[in-house]
This record gives C-alpha cells, sequence and structure tokens, in this order.
C-alpha cells in the first residue's frame, strides 16, 4: 500500500525542553562552557528574559526530576531549530548552528546543580 505521506529529509531532530529562571540558566551556561569537553545545545530565552530553556534529547522529559526546573516534549509543538527565535518574545542566547545539537541531561542536570549552590551561596553572603 502506498501512501501521500512525505518525510522531510531535512527535519530537524525530535527534542524536549528544560526551562530554568534565567539566574540559574545563566549560570549553568557559564559552567557548561568552562567545563572540559562538555558541550552545550541551542539555549532559549523566553518569557521576556524570564527563563532560559535548554535543548535536549527527546525522551529526557520522561525522567527529568531537577527541583526548580521543568523539561517538556516538543516533539509537534513547534520548537523549531532555526536561526530565528521559535515564538514571539523570546530569542536564542545560544544559537542553532552554534551548538550541538542538544545538551547532555546528564551534564546539564550537574550544571544546574552547581549552578543553584552558588545563588544560594551568593544570596547567603548579602
Amino acid at each position: 500500500m502506498e501512501t501521500n505521506r512525505r518525510v522531510d529529509p531535512c527535519a530537524p531532530p525530535a527534542c524536549d525542553l528544560v526551562t530554568v529562571p534565567a539566574r540559574q540558566g545563566l549560570e549553568a551556561v557559564d559552567i557548561l562552557r568552562r567545563g572540559a569537553g562538555d558541550a552545550v545545545g541551542p539555549v532559549l530565552h523566553a518569557d521576556g528574559g524570564g527563563t532560559l530553556g535548554f535543548v535536549v534529547p527527546a525522551g529526557t522529559a520522561a525522567g527529568w526530576d531537577v527541583p526548580g526546573s521543568t523539561c517538556t516534549q516538543t516533539d509537534g509543538h513547534g520548537l523549531r531549530l532555526a536561526p530565528e527565535p521559535p515564538a514571539e518574545g523570546s530569542d536564542w542566547l545560544v544559537p542553532p548552528g552554534e551548538a550541538d545539537l542538544a545538551t547532555d541531561p546528564v551534564v546539564l542536570r550537574r550544571a544546574l546543580g552547581e549552578a543553584a549552590r552558588m545563588i544560594e551561596a551568593a544570596d547567603s553572603c548579602s
């Protein structure tokens, strides 16, 4: 049986999106960029600058349990890994094409934990 369904060979791979408060996310990006061999995938600055979204491999949302963050499946929800921002009021902090396809969720979990500890230490000193 033949179908009329076309598969786009240039379609981006499916991905999930880990969303965190901007302050923690910015610290995590710095930590990821300083890491030896740890690369950061595309990062979306959204909600008027209030949150950062890290592109992670599809399937990450099923086991994501980091307090203070959410991980959502984006397959079928319109996230496009293109140079232009995927939604009004957002912009790429780390654009696709200048980054790996996605951030490793294990590495991201570590970076977010370290960022949270740094922020807590800084806030307790003030």
